[in-house]
């Protein structure tokens, strides 16, 4: 994740803060509850790039021997995996 946990509650606060006083929402719920709801969709949307990386490297582990070897760059690997993953997912980072 690119942005420490603990800043979620404070963005999620101040996205609702300011769309509801720009009158660009009216929430059909409370603002307590619609923060809360905000915050987890951030977590969930930060956290798509984590859970890519954490299935690369599962991906690689079965070659690891040949990276050991230094028959295979384990950067470039990587790099080519999350490249063809985000393309054939549609994965916006």
């Amino acid at each position: 994740m690119r942005i420490p946990k603990s800043w979620i509650p404070s963005l999620s606060k101040r996205m609702i803060d300011n769309l509801v006083a720009k009158e660009l929402i009216e929430p059909a719920v409370s603002k307590d509850a619609l923060i809360e709801q905000t915050g987890h969709l951030l977590m969930e949307e930060l956290m798509v790039e984590d859970k890519l990386h954490e299935e690369i490297r599962e991906m690689l582990k079965k070659h690891e021997q040949e990276i050991a070897k230094g028959k295979l760059d384990y950067r470039k690997l990587f790099d080519m995996t999350k490249q063809k993953l985000v393309k054939e997912r549609n994965i916006i980072l």
